[in-house]
Protein backbone atom coordinates (compact mmCIF):
# COMPACT_ATOMS: atom_id res chain seq x y z
CA UNK A 1 0.00 0.00 0.00
CA UNK A 2 1.49 3.64 -1.15
CA UNK A 3 -0.24 6.20 0.59
CA UNK A 4 -1.40 8.90 -1.83
CA UNK A 5 -0.19 11.34 0.54
CA UNK A 6 2.83 10.95 3.31
CA UNK A 7 0.86 12.70 6.05
CA UNK A 8 -3.10 12.26 7.51
CA UNK A 9 -2.70 15.82 7.90
CA UNK A 10 -1.73 16.67 3.98
CA UNK A 11 -4.79 14.65 2.47
CA UNK A 12 -7.32 17.68 0.83
CA UNK A 13 -11.07 17.25 2.65
CA UNK A 14 -9.45 14.76 4.60
CA UNK A 15 -12.77 14.01 6.93
CA UNK A 16 -11.59 12.42 11.00
CA UNK A 17 -15.22 11.11 10.61
CA UNK A 18 -14.55 9.03 7.55
CA UNK A 19 -10.91 8.24 8.07
CA UNK A 20 -9.88 6.34 4.69
CA UNK A 21 -6.58 6.92 3.59
CA UNK A 22 -6.50 7.28 -0.67
CA UNK A 23 -3.63 4.71 -1.76
CA UNK A 24 -2.28 2.68 -4.64
CA UNK A 25 -1.66 -1.32 -4.79
CA UNK A 26 1.23 -1.81 -6.89
CA UNK A 27 1.55 -4.66 -9.36
CA UNK A 28 5.26 -3.19 -10.99
CA UNK A 29 7.24 -5.24 -13.25
CA UNK A 30 11.04 -5.64 -11.93
CA UNK A 31 12.62 -4.79 -15.04
CA UNK A 32 15.85 -2.79 -16.00
CA UNK A 33 14.10 -1.05 -18.63
CA UNK A 34 11.84 1.60 -18.22
CA UNK A 35 8.14 0.14 -18.55
CA UNK A 36 4.74 1.40 -19.60
CA UNK A 37 2.28 1.95 -16.01
CA UNK A 38 -1.30 1.52 -16.26
CA UNK A 39 -2.80 2.77 -13.33
CA UNK A 40 -6.90 0.83 -12.75
CA UNK A 41 -9.63 2.88 -11.06
CA UNK A 42 -12.38 0.39 -10.53
CA UNK A 43 -16.00 0.57 -10.65
CA UNK A 44 -18.51 0.33 -7.67
CA UNK A 45 -20.81 3.48 -8.49
CA UNK A 46 -18.57 6.09 -6.20
CA UNK A 47 -20.04 3.95 -3.28
CA UNK A 48 -17.35 1.45 -3.21
CA UNK A 49 -14.41 -0.48 -5.33
CA UNK A 50 -14.83 -3.62 -7.22
CA UNK A 51 -12.65 -6.34 -6.62
CA UNK A 52 -12.41 -7.76 -9.56
CA UNK A 53 -12.07 -4.61 -11.39
CA UNK A 54 -8.92 -4.53 -9.24
CA UNK A 55 -6.02 -6.92 -9.24
CA UNK A 56 -6.97 -9.20 -11.47
CA UNK A 57 -7.03 -6.37 -14.41
CA UNK A 58 -3.51 -5.46 -13.07
CA UNK A 59 -2.13 -9.13 -13.59
CA UNK A 60 -3.66 -9.07 -16.82
CA UNK A 61 -1.61 -6.14 -17.28
CA UNK A 62 1.30 -7.34 -16.21
CA UNK A 63 1.15 -10.17 -18.48
CA UNK A 64 1.58 -8.35 -21.17
CA UNK A 65 4.27 -6.10 -19.79
CA UNK A 66 2.72 -3.21 -18.25
CA UNK A 67 3.15 -2.51 -14.59
CA UNK A 68 0.14 -1.50 -12.72
CA UNK A 69 -1.58 -0.33 -9.71
CA UNK A 70 -4.75 -0.19 -8.63
CA UNK A 71 -6.06 3.55 -7.31
CA UNK A 72 -8.36 2.84 -3.85
CA UNK A 73 -9.36 5.82 -4.09
CA UNK A 74 -12.26 8.00 -1.54
CA UNK A 75 -16.25 6.88 -2.26
CA UNK A 76 -19.66 7.45 -0.76
CA UNK A 77 -19.59 9.74 1.93
CA UNK A 78 -16.91 11.51 0.13
CA UNK A 79 -18.19 13.60 -2.96
CA UNK A 80 -16.36 15.62 -5.73
CA UNK A 81 -13.87 17.17 -5.61
CA UNK A 82 -12.35 14.32 -3.60
CA UNK A 83 -12.39 11.48 -6.44
CA UNK A 84 -10.84 13.62 -9.17
CA UNK A 85 -7.91 14.83 -6.37
CA UNK A 86 -7.13 11.47 -5.60
CA UNK A 87 -6.60 10.15 -9.73
CA UNK A 88 -4.87 13.08 -10.38
CA UNK A 89 -2.56 12.85 -7.44
CA UNK A 90 -1.99 9.09 -8.34
CA UNK A 91 -0.95 9.91 -11.25
CA UNK A 92 1.64 13.07 -10.30
CA UNK A 93 3.12 9.65 -7.69
CA UNK A 94 3.43 7.21 -10.37
CA UNK A 95 4.98 10.00 -12.67
CA UNK A 96 7.40 11.57 -9.63
CA UNK A 97 8.61 8.01 -8.43
CA UNK A 98 8.91 6.72 -12.03
CA UNK A 99 12.57 6.17 -12.34
CA UNK A 100 12.48 4.85 -8.51
CA UNK A 101 9.95 1.78 -10.25
CA UNK A 102 11.45 1.91 -13.56
CA UNK A 103 8.77 3.26 -15.28
CA UNK A 104 8.38 5.82 -18.45
CA UNK A 105 6.85 9.06 -16.76
CA UNK A 106 5.84 9.42 -21.04
CA UNK A 107 3.81 6.45 -21.08
CA UNK A 108 1.19 6.31 -18.13
CA UNK A 109 -2.45 5.68 -18.34
CA UNK A 110 -4.80 5.39 -16.77
CA UNK A 111 -7.76 2.39 -16.71
CA UNK A 112 -11.40 3.09 -15.33
CA UNK A 113 -14.70 0.54 -15.49
CA UNK A 114 -18.07 2.37 -14.52
CA UNK A 115 -17.81 4.84 -12.05
CA UNK A 116 -13.76 4.19 -12.50
CA UNK A 117 -14.32 4.85 -15.56
CA UNK A 118 -15.79 8.42 -15.23
CA UNK A 119 -13.25 8.91 -13.05
CA UNK A 120 -10.58 8.17 -15.81
CA UNK A 121 -12.01 10.57 -17.92
CA UNK A 122 -12.18 13.22 -16.00
CA UNK A 123 -8.59 12.34 -15.25
CA UNK A 124 -7.78 12.88 -19.47
CA UNK A 125 -10.16 16.21 -19.39
CA UNK A 126 -9.53 18.11 -15.74
CA UNK A 127 -5.73 17.85 -15.97
CA UNK A 128 -3.34 20.06 -15.42
CA UNK A 129 0.71 20.45 -15.49
CA UNK A 130 1.36 20.93 -12.13
CA UNK A 131 1.85 24.06 -9.48
CA UNK A 132 5.42 24.66 -10.05
CA UNK A 133 6.04 27.11 -6.79
CA UNK A 134 3.88 24.07 -4.25
CA UNK A 135 6.23 23.08 -1.69
CA UNK A 136 5.03 19.58 -2.32
CA UNK A 137 7.05 18.03 -4.70
CA UNK A 138 4.74 15.60 -6.46
CA UNK A 139 2.07 18.53 -7.29
CA UNK A 140 4.60 19.93 -9.71
CA UNK A 141 4.46 17.46 -11.51
CA UNK A 142 2.00 17.14 -14.53
CA UNK A 143 -1.59 15.14 -13.99
CA UNK A 144 -2.41 14.08 -17.81
CA UNK A 145 -2.45 10.82 -18.40
CA UNK A 146 -0.64 9.33 -21.53
CA UNK A 147 -3.83 7.52 -22.56
CA UNK A 148 -7.24 6.62 -21.55
CA UNK A 149 -8.94 2.83 -21.23
CA UNK A 150 -12.48 3.03 -20.89
CA UNK A 151 -14.45 0.21 -19.89
CA UNK A 152 -18.67 0.83 -20.27
CA UNK A 153 -17.92 4.05 -18.37
CA UNK A 154 -20.52 6.51 -16.83
CA UNK A 155 -19.54 9.49 -19.00
CA UNK A 156 -22.20 12.02 -18.83
CA UNK A 157 -24.24 13.28 -15.52
CA UNK A 158 -27.38 14.55 -17.51
CA UNK A 159 -28.36 12.54 -20.01
CA UNK A 160 -27.68 9.12 -20.03
CA UNK A 161 -26.29 9.47 -16.20
CA UNK A 162 -26.26 6.56 -13.98
CA UNK A 163 -28.27 8.24 -11.34
CA UNK A 164 -26.37 6.22 -8.30
CA UNK A 165 -23.51 7.29 -9.33
CA UNK A 166 -24.25 10.87 -9.66
CA UNK A 167 -26.24 11.09 -6.65
CA UNK A 168 -22.86 9.25 -4.87
CA UNK A 169 -20.55 11.61 -6.62
CA UNK A 170 -22.70 15.14 -5.97
CA UNK A 171 -25.71 14.29 -3.70
CA UNK A 172 -29.03 15.88 -4.28
CA UNK A 173 -29.94 18.28 -6.27
CA UNK A 174 -26.03 19.22 -7.92
CA UNK A 175 -25.30 22.77 -9.20
CA UNK A 176 -26.14 22.68 -13.00
CA UNK A 177 -22.77 23.76 -13.71
CA UNK A 178 -21.45 20.90 -11.90
CA UNK A 179 -23.36 18.45 -13.71
CA UNK A 180 -21.97 20.04 -17.27
CA UNK A 181 -18.59 20.38 -16.24
CA UNK A 182 -18.17 16.39 -14.89
CA UNK A 183 -19.84 14.85 -18.29
CA UNK A 184 -16.63 14.44 -19.09
CA UNK A 185 -17.41 14.22 -22.69
CA UNK A 186 -18.17 18.30 -22.57
CA UNK A 187 -14.76 18.66 -21.68
CA UNK A 188 -12.58 17.01 -24.31
CA UNK A 189 -10.39 19.42 -25.76
CA UNK A 190 -7.43 18.99 -28.11
CA UNK A 191 -5.13 18.22 -25.78
CA UNK A 192 -6.98 15.09 -24.27
CA UNK A 193 -4.99 11.39 -24.64
CA UNK A 194 -6.14 8.76 -27.05
CA UNK A 195 -8.37 6.75 -25.78
CA UNK A 196 -9.83 3.05 -25.91
CA UNK A 197 -13.60 2.12 -25.31
CA UNK A 198 -15.55 -0.75 -24.88
CA UNK A 199 -19.46 -1.20 -24.09
CA UNK A 200 -22.29 -3.70 -24.87
CA UNK A 201 -24.84 -2.42 -26.45
CA UNK A 202 -27.66 -4.00 -23.93
CA UNK A 203 -25.74 -2.59 -20.64
CA UNK A 204 -29.03 -1.92 -18.57
CA UNK A 205 -27.44 -0.18 -15.69
CA UNK A 206 -24.61 2.42 -17.34
CA UNK A 207 -26.42 3.01 -21.01
CA UNK A 208 -23.85 2.55 -24.39
CA UNK A 209 -25.30 5.88 -25.16
CA UNK A 210 -21.78 7.48 -22.80
CA UNK A 211 -18.97 5.37 -25.01
CA UNK A 212 -20.84 6.84 -27.89
CA UNK A 213 -21.00 10.69 -26.56
CA UNK A 214 -17.16 10.71 -25.89
CA UNK A 215 -16.72 8.62 -29.03
CA UNK A 216 -18.39 11.58 -30.72
CA UNK A 217 -16.39 14.15 -28.93
CA UNK A 218 -13.06 12.75 -29.55
CA UNK A 219 -14.07 12.66 -33.39
CA UNK A 220 -14.42 16.36 -33.14
CA UNK A 221 -11.18 17.00 -31.53
CA UNK A 222 -9.48 14.74 -33.84
CA UNK A 223 -8.25 12.80 -30.90
CA UNK A 224 -7.11 8.88 -31.87
CA UNK A 225 -9.42 6.91 -30.33
CA UNK A 226 -10.78 2.95 -30.47
CA UNK A 227 -14.39 2.05 -29.66
CA UNK A 228 -15.85 -0.93 -29.39
CA UNK A 229 -19.56 -1.91 -28.90
CA UNK A 230 -20.20 -5.57 -28.43
CA UNK A 231 -23.56 -6.57 -28.91
CA UNK A 232 -24.27 -8.53 -25.49
CA UNK A 233 -23.57 -8.56 -22.09
CA UNK A 234 -24.78 -7.27 -18.43
CA UNK A 235 -22.88 -4.29 -16.90
CA UNK A 236 -19.92 -4.73 -15.11
CA UNK A 237 -18.07 -7.55 -16.48
CA UNK A 238 -14.42 -6.65 -16.19
CA UNK A 239 -12.37 -8.80 -17.93
CA UNK A 240 -15.27 -10.38 -19.37
CA UNK A 241 -13.75 -14.19 -18.55
CA UNK A 242 -16.98 -15.68 -19.11
CA UNK A 243 -18.58 -14.17 -22.25
CA UNK A 244 -16.80 -15.54 -25.45
CA UNK A 245 -16.83 -12.36 -27.27
CA UNK A 246 -16.35 -9.74 -24.93
CA UNK A 247 -13.43 -10.94 -23.52
CA UNK A 248 -11.68 -10.53 -27.07
CA UNK A 249 -11.63 -7.13 -25.43
CA UNK A 250 -8.18 -7.04 -23.49
CA UNK A 251 -6.69 -8.89 -26.96
CA UNK A 252 -8.16 -5.74 -28.78
CA UNK A 253 -6.75 -3.31 -26.05
CA UNK A 254 -3.30 -4.91 -26.50
CA UNK A 255 -3.18 -3.98 -29.77
CA UNK A 256 -4.30 -0.44 -29.53
CA UNK A 257 -2.01 -0.35 -26.74
CA UNK A 258 0.86 -1.52 -29.03
CA UNK A 259 -0.26 0.92 -32.23
CA UNK A 260 -0.05 4.09 -29.95
CA UNK A 261 3.64 2.95 -29.31
CA UNK A 262 2.70 2.48 -25.68
CA UNK A 263 4.24 -0.96 -25.35
CA UNK A 264 7.08 -2.18 -27.58
CA UNK A 265 7.68 -5.61 -27.99
CA UNK A 266 10.87 -4.89 -30.62
CA UNK A 267 12.34 -3.05 -27.69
Amino acid sequence: MIPLWENQNDIPLFDSANPFIPHLVPFIIESSNQLPCIIVFPGGGYTHRAQHESEPVCLWLNSIGISAFVLNYRVQPYKHPAPLLDAKRSIRLVRYFSKKWNIDPNRIGVLGFSAGGHLASLAGTHFDSGDKKNNDPVERISSRPDCMVLCYPVISLAEYAHEGSKKALLGENPDPVLVWTLSSHNMVSSNTPPTFLWHTSDDSSVSVENSLLFAMALKKYKIPFELHIFPHGRHGLGLADDILHVKEWTKLCEKWFESIGFIRYNV
